[in-house]
């Protein structure tokens, strides 16, 4: 399932950095999680480092958009070949 940040949100900055998809970032009032990014850390680590660092536990899951742990996979490969993509594209200019 996706990850999901509550209006518990104090706005500390320590989750952003800690995403290796980039799937959070600064949101109006407080920092969100795009679900199309999100992969709960699957393929990168163990569990997800965002929920580890939380310093108040608003980071939860998102009921709403369910997955399993082969979507969750699925969705690490295919990010995974785009930053290669966009890498490689880097390197040939």
């Amino acid at each position: 399932m996706t990850l999901l940040i509550t209006d518990e949100c104090i706005n500390c900055d320590v989750c952003e950095p800690e995403c290796p998809n980039e799937a959070i970032s600064q949101g109006e009032l407080i920092y969100e999680i795009n679900p199309n990014k999100c992969t709960e850390c699957v393929g990168h680590f163990d569990a997800p480092q965002c929920v580890q660092v939380c310093p108040v536990a608003c980071i939860v899951i998102d009921l709403k958009q369910p997955e399993t742990q082969a979507q969750l996979l699925d969705k690490y490969t295919k990010l995974s070949a785009l930053k290669e993509n966009k890498e490689n594209e880097t390197d040939l200019k």
